[in-house]
């Protein structure tokens, strides 16, 4: 007879744990979420990732969650995406991050984000007053609770001051 402490029956309820947590996708966070507008990035002529912005509000609204799902169109390493990331956020963000606070986020994005081929599908969910979960396809890499970070995070395709307004007006629905 087992204990119920026992290390089996902790081992198969860190199972069912696991499995729920794997069977998890993006849309749980957003039920209902509806597609609020899309665009292309391209750089220097080459095209880079298609974006698409979910919301369960439209217009977007800064206390309702929702995902940015990018789809790679050419192979790009996780270091690559996490310096690039870097650099948009200290660009907006200015002074107001310190170093310490920008190095940690960089940590984040690391242990976040993965090495990306054409047909890769990152996704990114804004959960307000908690932070954001990470996507490859359906499966979940990290969550991250940090609402600063969030936050700074996708003001690189959100913010007015990004640099990518065309994109930014198509993600929102208010291209003409």
């Amino acid at each position: 007879m087992n204990h119920p402490r026992s290390p089996l029956r902790h081992g198969l309820w860190l199972l069912v744990l696991l499995s729920c947590q794997a069977l998890a996708n993006w849309q749980d966070a957003l039920p209902g979420a509806q597609l609020l507008g899309s665009g292309e990035f391209r750089k220097y002529g080459f095209d880079v990732y298609s974006a698409r912005l979910w919301s369960t509000s439209r217009p977007l609204a800064s206390d309702q969650p929702f995902a940015l799902e990018l789809i790679y169109q050419r192979s790009i390493s996780r270091d690559d995406l996490v310096n690039a990331s870097v650099r948009e956020i200290k660009r907006l963000a200015g002074t107001a991050v310190s170093e310490g606070k920008l190095a940690s986020w960089q940590a984040q994005m690391q242990q976040s984000f993965v090495d990306v081929q054409a047909g890769t599908r990152l996704t990114g969910v804004y959960l307000p007053g908690q932070g954001a979960r990470f996507f490859l396809g359906q499966q979940m890499l990290r969550d991250v609770k940090d609402l600063q970070f969030a936050q700074a995070f996708f003001a690189i395709w959100l913010d007015p001051r990004t640099s990518n307004p065309e994109l930014r007006q198509q993600l929102l629905g208010m291209a003409p």
